[in-house]
């Protein structure tokens, strides 16, 4: 069982958080397979991969990498860049999918299959608390923000996947002192050294699901920093269209197939977790609240506000 590191040559921050993952020791001779340069970790569970196009598109890229190397991959963790219309410097990352892009089954515009949703890596949560920690130590903080986001984009896999990113310009997906942030978080969490601990799922735990607000989920995030909570999937407004509500009948629109589609991969990536619900209750209008409280109810997943939020 290996976890897959994946890097993009078409991708600068990838390629710049990648260099200085290869500065960890333990690393073999890099290898050339038919899906792209592979090297291998002695510690015998991370391989990371370079492929030549953006892996947005890659779909798929974890069964190709399970036959080429004759390995099995349980997770898939995406070195990359983050674009932002602001252009802030930021830290971040995300689960992946298009849950709320119809009509479904078709090519999305950003990778990835309309309609649907990878699993998420279990390592969500500690992921972004080892990265903030580590950027912090190193006074990134000053510059960055050290932030996640909602699922969106491609490529469309089976195995539970995390995207790790630098944004949001040139000049930071150049800046090795944020790729040796992702590098020191990649190795703490994947005891790729002697002093790190890994946090690995055991098949009991609490597993959140965030609904509601905007792309950088703030009140989710929020609740993450506060607790120890495992994370799933986070889905802004933008993923959970609602169409208007006649009398007292469910509303239409493609928000319950987007909803339903992220509790079941969150299972998947989960099995045996508690899975519940936390709304961006601002966001949401009050119709919404309780169509989408109506359908959780049916799926089995409880909503909990923040107080209620606990680390067993």
């Amino acid at each position: 069982m290996v976890t897959l590191l994946l890097a993009s040559s078409a991708d600068p921050a990838s390629m710049n958080i990648l260099s200085k993952v290869m500065e960890i020791e333990g690393w073999g001779s890099p290898r050339k397979f038919s899906h792209g340069l592979v090297n291998k970790h002695s510690n015998g569970n991370v391989h990371a991969l370079v492929i030549d196009d953006l892996h947005i598109w890659a779909n798929g890229i974890d069964s190709e990498h399970e036959s080429a190397t004759e390995s099995i991959v349980d997770e898939v963790l995406v070195l990359s860049k983050h674009v932002s219309a602001s252009e802030t410097p930021a830290l971040t990352l995300h689960a992946v999918g298009v849950p709320g892009e119809y009509p479904h089954g078709e090519q999305a515009r950003s990778g990835g299959i309309t309609g649907t949703a990878v699993p998420p890596s279990t390592r969500f949560g500690e992921f972004f608390r080892t990265m903030r920690g580590v950027a912090i130590r190193h006074q990134l903080d000053k510059e960055y923000d050290l932030t996640l986001e909602a699922t969106h984009h491609g490529p469309l896999l089976e195995t539970p996947t995390l995207y790790l990113e630098i944004g949001s310009t040139a000049e930071q997906w150049s800046d090795e002192r944020a790729a040796s942030v992702w590098s020191e978080t990649i190795s703490h969490c994947l005891g790729m050294s002697d002093e790190s601990t890994e946090r690995k799922w055991g098949g009991e735990g609490s597993v959140m699901i965030g609904l509601g607000g905007g792309h950088y989920a703030p009140r989710h995030k929020a609740v993450i920093l506060s607790s120890e909570v495992w994370v799933g999937h986070i889905l802004a407004n933008y993923a959970i269209v609602f169409e208007q509500q006649e009398g007292n009948s469910q509303p239409l629109g493609p928000w319950a197939h987007s909803v339903r589609t992220a509790v079941e991969s969150t299972r998947i990536a989960f099995p045996g977790g508690d899975v519940f619900a936390h709304f961006d209750r601002k966001s949401l209008k009050g119709w919404q609240r309780e169509a989408l409280t109506n359908l959780l109810s049916d799926l089995g997943v409880p909503v909990l506000r923040g107080k209620q939020i606990f680390t067993p």
